[in-house]
């Protein structure tokens, strides 16, 4: 298959979220859950396919989602951390043919449609762009199919693709977000009761 002229989105959902009693897809935010909420920005931003991995409480999330436009895959091996789900998630991007990816995760619901339209705006530029808050690189991020064979190997245990760019900082172009927000994510329902303060 050959690669697509759009960029395909991978949505990392496949969190228990311990501290928060609950699998992170299951959460409810402004009034959709936070599962929704990810695949409605990627395809606002205009990728396809949008592949979203689910792990803990996977049927739960199914039976609960809306993920109609998706394509759902279940990591079986969630429970050894987002390395799983990223090396998992990006195999099947590669069998649905896409050269590029756009990874979000599932517990930054201030992320959204612009965050990724200013990395898709850099696309090409670098192997990996990646969205920067305070000059720190954080998520989403754009990674071209060239490196994810090498993004895999690094990614174990909760690490991602982050390793992968710390080992090769040439090849990482990092886009300033600062203005766009949506550098917190949710690990604690403090986390969720202050994200949800800014709300407008």
């Amino acid at each position: 298959m050959t690669g697509t002229t759009t960029a395909a989105a991978l949505v990392l959902a496949a969190g228990a979220g311990r501290r928060l009693g609950r699998a992170k897809a299951l959460v409810e935010f402004g009034g959709e859950l936070l599962v929704d909420r990810a695949v409605e920005v990627a395809i606002e931003a205009g990728c396809d396919p949008v592949v979203v991995v689910l792990g803990a409480q996977a049927a739960d999330v199914a039976a609960s989602a809306s993920l109609d436009h998706a394509v759902v895959v279940v990591n079986d091996g969630w429970a050894a951390g987002m390395g799983s789900s990223l090396r998992c998630g990006l195999a099947t991007v590669r069998d649905l043919g896409a050269a590029d990816v756009v990874v979000l995760l599932v517990d930054q619901p201030h992320v959204g449609a612009a965050h990724v339209r200013r990395l898709l705006a850099r696309r090409g530029e670098r192997p990996a762009v990646v969205a920067s808050y305070g000059g720190e690189p954080r998520n989403p991020a754009l990674l071209a199919a060239s490196v994810w064979d090498g993004v895999c190997e690094l990614a174990v245990g909760d690490v991602g693709a982050r390793a992968w760019m710390r080992a090769h900082p040439d090849d990482v172009l990092a886009v300033a977000c600062d203005d766009l927000g949506g550098d917190l994510d949710i690990d604690t329902a403090d986390d969720l009761a202050r994200l949800a303060e800014g709300l407008t």
